[in-house]
């Protein structure tokens, strides 16, 4: 029996087909799931699209002068950005040839970039990323997670999910933004080291210049630097970071950037650095920009946090009236946040001058540093009690020792750990290393803290203001001698007693009052009958040849005779002058005392510059202003400011005060503005010398500008020992002098010797005083008593 023949089974076609589909569409659905459900947010968090059109950073808030010069930063990060305008194209070919030399041709990912990179990991032979500069600065803008995870599995799977991340995000910063834009939000968005975020810090930091000028050896190291800004760093590691500079100038050449020959000469070339920390101690105005700092961050004040009632108050008044005081906690954004100066990326416009800045700067280094400390250190040098005075008592000079010590940011460190002052006292006595300032640089070196105390109580200090009359611009501010070792600012942040600067605002009392500079006086002692019932005779002070003669007012204010300010505080009384001085813009408690004639009162150097402006402001008097106008990142302005102004007293009173303040520096105590330092054209100025030589104060006028000076020790009791040296003709007056120099030489800021003080309209005092002062003998008959009551 044979078998029926079975037919061949056919092969199943459709099964494989359905197979091999499956293969390549599963993977490909998957992939596309797997991707969606990234860029939708479904397996983490992705940058929406308003994300990528408003990335968070912490952008840096910047201070500019009025002529547009960058004086420094807030912040949190050092960053502040730029267009792609602002970029040199060396910096622009540098970055693109070393990181991404394919950026213009792919869409946010470099397939063969990757490919080269598998192969690479499955040869062994792995070199170079496959990131580009796209996905790089989507890294930036949206960081990984760092979280730590358990196992290895784990930590792997986390890094491939951010990985696939950045790629969806790249893909989305490609479709919202041109190249050009990707590339400069990349190079605003790196850390160079050394506090530097983003390439206009970088290129100031490290060569001292801006992202626009920077040459090709200088882009080609700072793109060096990113590959690891600590190990490539030039200020720490030259040597490696020339090899990573050439590293980078060998791919311009490869991808013909460069010419072979000029990568040859510069591959030669060491790394050569304009190198500056850019932090809040160092670039112009700084003691300016820590006042602007903090007065802009002032909170809204509640009596509750007060302990004193007269602060609150001043505060509270401040808040209303003073639109700067406070400004970012009463200012919101869109989104009704209060602005953030170290984060929202404000720029601040002062009124400040950048070439007054500097020369009031350096007229102050040149004066301390060269002529009035070296000649302090020398009178100190064989005193057992320097640099205090003679006359305190050695328990004196502990008790100033010891409240210093617990002044100090290092006493309070110590006492917030609880320490007791026990500990404290054997701490400060234990040397440890530091550096020290010297005018010559900072010093290293090992010492205690307690003697570094001392050390700084040799140190003369000084504050310098300058203002434009008119508009009340402050054009120049410099509260100390140096920022990052003196944190004090002698200009708004305190009070000294300022003698004869204040004679003038008696003397404004009588020029109101119908008084000519020309009215004489008997330049005799005058008897006070105090309301306690004691009498007061302020002591003669002046040139002998003036004494017992009928002497003009204008004499004895050029003289700063005491004589004459004590017949005229018996004229008007203590309140008409605290009254005045009021409407010419000092606030300060002013004692109602007839000693105020002399000076006796505490006062800033901030109020006396601002009520000196009245003087050349034809009786107006203005406030200082600082601030201009106020923008957000992207140039839109915020705020603008204008000082405030009232009329305090008349134009003649004003014009008659200048005369006599000319006379001062004509023929008085600030005659050596003409001698030695050769000022020229209508200047007016008086000096302030206070008891002990503690204060030397002067005050100078020009028709365009008005300054003031401030010179004196830490303590009271630190100053020297005579008169000589220790007057306001000496401490104070040559840093105005040297100012004025400078000022003068300079024809861009429009200040001339040339300039005159406005004569009012039908103006008819002849201020010829005619008889000279101090050939006339005063007749007994004048010297009567009822005369002087």
């Amino acid at each position: 029996m044979t078998q029926e023949h079975q037919p061949e089974s056919k092969p199943n076609f459709k099964k494989y087909i359905i197979i091999f589909w499956s293969i390549i569409i599963v993977p490909i659905v998957g992939f596309i799931i797997f991707f969606t459900l990234i860029a939708t947010g479904k397996m983490g968090f992705m940058p929406t699209f308003e994300d990528l059109e408003n990335p968070e950073n912490n952008i840096a808030s910047q201070v500019y002068s009025a002529d547009k010069v960058a004086m420094g930063n807030y912040y949190y990060q050092n960053r502040t950005y730029i267009n792609f305008d602002d970029l040199s194209p060396n910096m622009v070919n540098a970055l693109i040839a070393t990181e991404d030399y394919r950026f213009e041709r792919h869409a946010g990912i470099d397939g063969i970039a990757l490919m080269r990179v598998l192969y690479g990991v499955m040869t062994g032979s792995h070199k170079g990323g496959g990131s580009t500069i796209t996905q790089q600065l989507a890294k930036n803008l949206f960081p990984r997670d760092t979280t730590s995870y358990g196992s290895k599995f784990s930590y792997y799977a986390n890094l491939t999910l951010t990985k696939f991340k950045e790629w969806v995000t790249a893909v989305k910063l490609e479709r919202n933004y041109t190249k050009e834009e990707i590339l400069v939000m990349y190079l605003n968005t790196v850390y160079f080291g050394y506090h530097s975020y983003g390439i206009k810090s970088a290129a100031k930091t490290f060569f001292n210049t801006t992202p626009k000028k920077l040459a090709l050896n200088e882009a080609a190291t700072l793109v060096g630097v990113l590959k690891a800004p600590s190990y490539y760093s030039p200020v720490r590691h030259p040597d490696r970071a020339k090899h990573r500079r050439n590293i980078v100038l060998n791919q311009m050449r490869k991808y013909e950037f460069i010419s072979p020959a000029t990568y040859d000469t510069l591959s030669q070339k060491p790394v050569e650095l304009e190198f500056k920390v850019q932090d809040h101690n160092v670039g112009l105005a700084t003691y300016l920009r820590e006042y602007l700092r903090l007065k802009l961050n002032k909170p809204n004040p509640f009596e509750e946090e007060y302990t004193n009632e007269d602060n609150f108050s001043k505060d509270s008044a401040k808040w209303v009236d003073d639109p700067v005081y406070g400004w970012c906690n009463k200012n919101f954004k869109p989104d009704g946040e209060p602005y953030n100066l170290y984060k929202d990326g404000l720029k601040i416009y002062t009124t400040i001058d950048s070439r007054m800045q500097k020369y009031a700067e350096a007229s102050m280094r040149e004066h301390l540093s060269q002529d009035l400390q070296k000649a302090f250190f020398e009178e100190k040098k064989y005193n057992q009690k320097g640099p205090f005075s003679k006359d305190l008592e050695q328990e004196q000079i502990d008790q100033i020792m010891k409240n210093s010590m617990r002044r100090s940011a290092r006493y309070w460190n110590m006492k917030s750990r609880g320490k007791s002052e026990k500990e404290i006292k054997a701490a400060f006595n234990k040397p440890v290393e530091m550096s020290v300032f010297s005018y010559d640089g900072e010093i290293d070196t090992t010492m205690t803290p307690w003697d570094s105390i001392l050390y700084y109580k040799y140190y003369l200090h000084s504050g310098f203001m300058a203002v434009d009359p008119h508009d009340g611009h402050v054009k120049a501010y410099v509260g100390g001698i140096n920022f990052k070792h003196f944190k004090f600012d002698h200009v708004t942040g305190g009070r000294r007693q300022v003698g004869s600067t204040f004679k003038p605002f008696l003397y404004t009392l009588a020029m109101q009052e119908g008084y000519s500079p020309c009215y004489r006086v008997p330049n005799v002692p005058v008897t006070i009958t105090l309301p306690t019932g004691e009498t007061w005779t302020p002591e003669s002070v002046g040139p002998d040849r003036f004494k017992r003669k009928n002497i003009t007012l204008k004499t004895g204010l050029a003289h700063s005779i005491n004589n004459l300010s004590a017949w005229l505080i018996q004229q008007f009384k203590p309140k008409a002058v605290i009254d005045i001085t009021r409407l010419m813009g000092v606030k300060s408690h002013i004692p109602e005392v007839p000693s105020i004639a002399l000076g006796s009162a505490d006062l800033s150097l901030y109020e006396m510059v601002s009520a000196y402006t009245t003087y050349a402001n034809k009786g107006i008097h203005t406030t200082p202003l600082f601030v201009t106008h106020i923008e957000d990142k992207n140039g839109n302005e915020l705020a603008s400011f204008k000082a405030r102004k009232n009329e305090a007293i008349s134009e003649n009173a004003a014009y008659l005060m200048l005369n006599l303040l000319q006379n001062v520096v004509n023929e008085g105590t600030s005659i050596r503005l003409r001698y030695k330092y050769e000022l020229e054209g209508e200047i007016a100025g008086k000096t302030g010398t206070t008891n002990n030589q503690s204060d030397g104060w002067f005050m100078g006028v020009v028709p365009e500008l008005v300054a003031g000076v401030w010179t004196g020790g830490e303590e009271r009791s630190i100053h020297f020992d005579g008169i000589s040296l220790g007057q306001g003709a000496n401490m104070a007056l040559p840093v105005y002098g040297l100012f004025m120099q400078k000022v003068f030489a300079d024809e861009e800021l429009h200040i001339s010797p040339k300039d005159t003080f406005a004569v009012p309209e039908n103006f008819y005092m002849d201020l010829d005083c005619g008889e000279k002062d101090g050939e006339t003998t005063i007749d007994k008959e004048t010297l009567n008593e009822e005369f002087f009551n």
